[in-house]
């Protein structure tokens, strides 16, 4: 992980509202049931219909949006179905995330359109997404010491990993992004968090490397009682910071 986190396994989260990106499959799935069960309140979005109908019939208490991160016009409507159903929010988790070209290809034979479409889903779409709900989560820290982004980061993000470019620069950016963001809203209580989960045996790792020995991949459910525990240490840190800042003021 990209932060220095005191993990508290299974803590729970009974009513902390939560969006996730990339909802229907892999990390973003685990990550929807993972919260589900510690009590959140939860909230996924995902571009195939049909996917995201499948996984909401599964999992009554979650609430599936239809809508696609990398598209401009799709953010405000996922926005206000978002904060519309679960009445505010608490933690944005932007997990969705485009390889670019596939198969993964030199930065020298990536079309533009490829390296756009990485752009768009894995820098462009978690700050447009941000940008639409950060009302909602200043308010949620007013209102309860703290809120949360969670952006889901790479190793490629710091190693420069030859074929992986347009998916390594966009999440270089994300990581970047995210350190900005976080030091620019402190103040407001709403912090941001870069986490890198490592290799995961999820079908983008798939589509990246097609004859890779699953067996040595971490399993998305791995991940997400990682990523939740850290969820619940930062609000729980911010939590505290904000009661000591009161009480000195008082």
């Amino acid at each position: 992980m990209d932060n220095d986190l005191y993990l508290n396994r299974q803590a729970r989260l009974d009513g902390v509202r939560v969006a996730i990106t990339g909802g229907t499959s892999g990390l973003g799935l685990a990550l929807v049931d993972e919260l589900s069960h510690r009590g959140a309140r939860v909230a996924f979005v995902a571009r195939t219909r049909l996917n995201v109908a499948e996984a909401a019939r599964s999992r009554p208490a979650a609430f599936g949006i239809v809508g696609d991160v990398s598209r401009k016009g799709d953010i405000y409507p996922m926005a206000l179905q978002i904060l519309g159903n679960l009445g505010g929010l608490d933690v944005l988790v932007n997990n969705a995330s485009s390889l670019g070209p596939v198969p993964l290809a030199p930065l020298a034979d990536t079309d533009c359109e490829d390296l756009e479409r990485a752009l768009a889903t894995n820098l462009l779409g978690p700050f447009r997404l941000t940008k639409a709900v950060l009302g909602a989560l200043a308010g949620s820290a007013r209102h309860n010491g703290a809120s949360l982004v969670v952006n889901v980061s790479s190793d490629a993000a710091i190693n420069a990993y030859p074929q992986w470019g347009a998916y390594g620069a966009s999440k270089a950016a994300l990581r970047h992004m995210t350190s900005i963001w976080n030091e620019e809203l402190a103040q407001q209580g709403v912090r941001f968090l870069s986490i890198d989960p490592g290799d995961m045996d999820t079908p983008l790792h798939a589509l990246a490397i097609p004859d890779a020995d699953r067996s040595t991949l971490k399993q998305p459910e791995t991940a997400a009682v990682e990523i939740a525990d850290a969820i619940a240490a930062a609000l729980r840190s911010a939590k505290a910071s904000a009661e000591r800042e009161s009480e000195a003021l008082t």
